[in-house]
């Protein structure tokens, strides 16, 4: 093995590391929203505090921790829609950066 190719191997490797990495960010911000006159990020947290609440009104801390009055079941749905949405594109561009290494 040569020395330009080892260089190529290193700099592949180095490139699908930094993708997956720019890939996370873009997609993480993208299941960032508001609803409910707070802030919320979409994810298995925020899902599982929602399930977790009695009731049809809670309180919970948004994402900038201000204590907010929500109506469970829609927020829950919104997250849950946002949620599976983004995570299901994610896997679309994650499965064409897989291929194109």
């Amino acid at each position: 093995m040569d020395t330009e190719q080892i260089y190529q191997t290193v700099r592949a490797r180095f490139d699908h590391a930094q993708a997956k990495k720019v890939l996370k960010e873009k997609y993480k911000a993208k299941m960032v929203f508001a609803s409910h006159n707070g802030m919320w990020l979409a994810g298995p947290e925020l899902i599982s505090v929602l399930q977790c609440c009695f009731g049809e009104l809670a309180i919970i801390q948004d994402l900038y921790h201000n204590p907010v009055k929500v109506n469970v079941a829609n927020l829950l749905a919104e997250s849950q829609q946002r949620w599976q949405e983004q995570m299901n594109a994610w896997l679309v561009e994650y499965s064409e950066l897989e291929k194109q290494r």
